[in-house]
């Protein structure tokens, strides 16, 4: 067998060329390889944020929302104003590129909101004129529209969450990209007790998209329960549906904080029952109703009629929305003589047992004349507190001087407000001295030349009420903070004391507790079983600009029950009532029927037995009309 053998230069000059050629390969790929890992580099670590961004935008979407504003509760916790979860639905227009898909959520909408598909078609247009600041279209230089990208289409602010999931699925079933709508989940202000203290409370109103509190609490509390806004971030498919499971929030804000008052649901409710029952007896133009706990100043109820339901536009009217109670002032009449009596009892003017000469019904004071409604010839104080003297009152005034009497009524808080979170509370007009009305000092005592506003006079029959003094009214008990937990309580202040000896106010308390019993001007107000201090009070209506209205009264009664160891102070108060109008006729027995049912409520003890009814008394006197300054009792 013959051998061939291979040249051994032949050999080495192959390995030779392989590596050569290996070597050009690398000197040209590495040097490539180089680049492109600087490339990397440079898109991956340098700029990796810029180009993360830029892919984010492609699946990612940002959408803000709001948390839940603070919710209203008495003071027991019964839900007075709180939210009702559901979705807001948008759409942008110029993200439904083909036609025949708009066509079809035409048809849709228009069918669910019972207008027309060409309306709706409007509505749906991508492109709309771009606007200025006065809402006209912007002109370009050869006087033609400018256009802009139609994004947003509001369909309902306040959809349920059925009604929101059944749109879905049609718009699925349509073919519709649900990637141009937004289902934003929000909540809609709920106010579950209707009617039931609308007029403190409030609403909200829709302005311009946005939530915008326009009365009552809602608008003087908003700061504390306006929510924060909360950033959303979720992954979106293809056709932009949103991918839920990848969502997570970045909350910037939080829920608003929750309102605690001082009402007590149970006896707002009677206190309104027993107002609309009078509301409908003597139709007056309003009435005003006020139950508060002497001791703490903490208001248990607060009514007004005519008033609103916050849940139905339909009864919103100007007067029935705003808060009469705190907004409005009135002349008050004879339930303002307490005031300067007690204090010249407490100054040592007068004593219980003081003779007053009433001069038979008639008294002039310097040229005009006074009148009462029965001819009394000599009472003492506490008969002229019983009969409600006009001209008794007027002479113990006198007797104390302009100066004194005008301090001892701004000791008791007229003319000033009560501080009560009500944004357009009056303050009434001050009782000060006047040089050019010489007659003041003899009106203001019975309760004209002075306005008051009926919270005013609650806060005043506190301090009689109370032996602690005038205290500070309530209506906030707490804020509560949802988030954390903690709660802020009102403090309860101390009372400021306004007599200066305890025994000249038990005093006045005996002498009102007379105006509810026989011989008095308010029998109707007395409660069997326990003793009622009060005062009646009918005076003339003022109208701005038009004088005294000829038959227009206001009719009044305040008191506290029971009358020594007082649990609750009440003020009724009714403008223009018709068939009747004092104030012992049409607002004692309504401060009666509410002061009943409290007390059978909280299981008050009755401090005495039944007394025997009143026999028929004749029929009174009617008043003699002529001269404004008289009062009715």
């Amino acid at each position: 067998m013959q051998h061939f053998r291979v040249p051994r230069s032949a050999g080495r000059s192959g390995s030779e060329e392989v590596r050569t050629r290996i070597v050009l390969l690398a000197c040209l790929w590495i040097p490539v390889a180089a680049a492109l890992g600087v490339r990397f580099y440079h898109v991956q670590v340098k700029r990796h944020g810029y180009f993360l961004g830029e892919a984010r935008k492609c699946y990612v979407a940002v959408r803000r929302t709001t948390g839940r504003r603070g919710e209203i509760f008495d003071a027991s916790g019964c839900l007075l104003v709180g939210n009702r979860p559901c979705v807001k639905l948008s759409c942008s227009p110029f993200e439904i590129r083909n036609p025949e898909k708009r066509r079809r959520l035409a048809e849709l909408l228009a069918r669910r909101s019972g207008t027309s598909v060409e309306y709706q078609m409007q509505r749906l247009e991508p492109l709309r004129p771009r606007l200025d600041g006065k809402g006209r279209p912007v002109l370009d230089a050869k006087g033609v529209p400018e256009m802009r990208r139609n994004h947003y289409y509001l369909i309902d602010r306040a959809l349920s969450l059925r009604e929101a999931e059944e749109i879905r699925e049609k718009l699925k079933a349509n073919g519709i990209p649900l990637g141009a709508f937004e289902f934003k989940s929000d909540y809609q202000r709920a106010y579950p007790k209707g009617r039931m203290l609308a007029n403190v409370l409030g609403y909200i109103n829709i302005v311009e998209d946005s939530a915008v509190p326009q009365a009552g609490l809602e608008r003087r509390l908003a700061g504390e329960t306006d929510p924060g806004s909360v950033r959303i971030t979720y992954e979106r498919g293809r056709d932009g549906t949103p991918l839920d499971f990848n969502a997570f929030a970045s909350a910037e804000g939080a829920d608003g904080k929750n309102i605690y008052l001082t009402i007590s649901e149970p006896i707002q409710a009677i206190l309104e029952e027993e107002l609309e029952v009078a509301y409908r007896k003597y139709n007056p133009d309003a009435v005003y109703g006020a139950v508060a706990d002497p001791a703490t100043g903490n208001i248990l109820a607060l009514a007004q009629l005519p008033t609103f339901d916050p849940n139905d536009r339909s009864t919103f009217r100007p007067e029935a929305i705003r808060t009469r109670i705190a907004d409005d002032a009135f002349e008050p009449g004879s339930i303002m003589k307490p005031f300067s009596i007690g204090k010249a009892l407490d100054w040592n003017v007068v004593r219980p047992e003081t003779k007053i000469d009433c001069t038979g019904g008639c008294w002039y004071y310097l040229g005009k004349p006074m009148r009462d409604t029965h001819d009394y010839g000599m009472l003492s104080v506490a008969g002229v507190i019983q009969k409600s003297s006009n001209i008794g009152t007027a002479k113990i005034a006198l007797m104390l001087g302009e100066e004194r009497l005008c301090r001892a009524l701004q000791l008791f808080g007229f003319g000033t407000r009560t501080g009560l979170p009500f944004p357009n509370e009056s303050s009434g007009r001050k009782p000060v001295p006047n040089p050019r009305d010489k007659l003041a000092v003899t009106r203001m005592p019975i309760g004209y030349s002075v306005s008051v506003s009926p919270l005013q006079m609650l806060r005043a029959y506190c301090a009689l009420a109370n032996p602690a003094g005038m205290p500070k009214l309530r209506l906030i008990d707490r804020i509560e903070d949802p988030e954390s937990g903690e709660v802020v309580r009102t403090p309860v202040e101390t009372p400021t004391r306004v007599f200066e000896h305890e025994s000249a106010r038990r005093e006045l308390v005996e002498m009102m507790i007379s105006v509810t019993e026989p011989g008095g001007t308010a029998t109707k107000a007395a409660v069997p079983g326990y003793p009622v201090a009060g005062k009646t009070g009918t005076s003339r209506k003022y109208v701005v600009g038009r004088g005294y209205a000829a038959g227009a009264y206001f009719g009044s009664f305040v008191g506290f029950v029971p009358a020594r160891n007082p649990r609750l102070v009440m003020v009724v108060t009714m403008d223009n009532p018709r068939g009747a109008s004092y104030g012992g006729v049409v607002s004692a027995p309504v401060f009666r029927s509410v002061a009943e049912r409290v007390l059978r409520y909280w299981n008050v003890p009755p401090e005495e037995p039944p007394k025997a009814p009143e026999a028929p008394r004749p029929r009174e006197k009617r008043e003699k009309r002529a001269g404004f300054s008289r009062t009715r009792q």
